[in-house]
């Protein structure tokens, strides 16, 4: 029998989950790969140690930008090897295959996305809106008529969408999320402290002291980089306050798009958000006051889903249960409930 899996293709980090097992693989969307030979040496988070310490002949590349596919090849590679983990080397048992993409992407990009699917193994590929895959990962019954509006911080992309009956009423996709807020911090580094740092300083700056909204404590931490003034290595400690206005603007541009979202949404579905709230999901989930930061600027409820991260991989691995509804002839068609 062949097995369905539901793989979340983000940005920043690969989610795999295996109908019955539940998610069994989260590894950074990373891929070293020697120019020399094209041989690749490392996927996930072997790979992701590399970035910004490899010599000139080796790349460590992220293969997806903004929630879509950059390097179409090094993608289908990485998905093989994913596949090929967690579900085994098989040739006659080839999985089903449904993959979440951003509410925003064009047809070319969809069919990117499917063909590699097809390639690296799978059966049969369908693609399903990441916004919708996360509400039924969040727990929220997409079926019913009331509205649901969740906020999905990726990585690359920012999907927020109004759900009702199944599917998305109104939506907007930005290319605003995680690694803009990781942009933000090394470009605040390098204009106030004159130091230059790499992604992945950036990447745990936010992690452990970055902020959308002020805290009741502020944290501060200590930053390792190199200085521009004398080129020499250099520590200096920054604080979460500091964080909050390095990432001001980003978290602006999504929250102007949360409001553009509501704007567009028929009465009686803003009436029901009103009432149930704003639901976020994705990594960006876990910056440190968010919720507060969209509730205040909204004026409405907003929560964060219990498992934030796993939301869109967790949505997708459920979906797998109505494939029968789509139909198994009707493969590498879009999902929709």
């Amino acid at each position: 029998m062949a097995t369905e899996v539901g793989i979340d293709l983000g940005t920043a980090n690969v989610l795999i989950y295996i109908k019955g097992k539940g998610i069994v693989l989260n590894e950074p969307s990373v891929v070293a790969i020697n120019r020399d030979t094209d041989e690749i040496l490392a996927i996930g988070e072997e790979a992701r140690q590399m970035l910004g310490r490899t010599p000139a002949n080796i790349v460590a590349a992220k293969p997806l930008r903004d929630g879509v596919i950059s390097d179409y090849d090094i993608t289908e590679r990485m998905l093989q090897y994913f596949i090929r983990k967690t579900c085994g080397s098989g040739r006659f048992f080839k999985p089903s295959i449904m993959v979440c993409v951003p509410s925003g992407v064009t047809e070319v990009e969809k069919r990117a996305v499917r063909e590699a699917a097809a390639e690296a193994g799978g059966k049969e590929v369908y693609l399903m809106e990441e916004p919708l895959a996360a509400a039924i990962g969040a727990g929220l019954d997409v079926t019913e008529p009331n509205g649901k509006m969740v906020i999905d911080i990726g990585g690359g992309t920012t999907d927020i969408a109004v759900i009702a009956l199944g599917g998305i009423v109104t939506s907007e996709s930005i290319k605003i999320a995680g690694d803009e807020f990781d942009q933000a911090i090394i470009s605040y580094m390098r204009k106030v402290h004159k130091l230059y740092i790499g992604e992945r300083m950036g990447e745990d700056i936010k992690k452990s002291i970055g902020t959308a909204y002020p805290r009741e404590e502020e944290v501060t931490m200590e930053c390792s980089g190199r200085d521009l003034v004398t080129g020499l290595p250099k520590r200096v400690t920054i604080s979460s306050d500091e964080m909050m206005e390095a990432i001001e603007e980003p978290l602006n541009s999504i929250c102007e798009a949360v409001h553009s979202v509501l704007e567009q949404t028929p009465p009686e579905l803003a009436a029901d958000i009103s009432t149930s709230g704003i639901i976020i999901t994705g990594g960006g989930a876990l910056l440190s006051g968010i919720d507060k930061k969209i509730a205040e600027r909204t004026g409405m409820e907003v929560r964060i889903a219990e498992d934030p991260k796993s939301c869109v991989a967790i949505g997708t691995g459920k979906a797998l249960d109505e494939l029968d509804k789509l139909g198994r002839g009707r493969s590498q068609k879009d999902a929709r409930f």
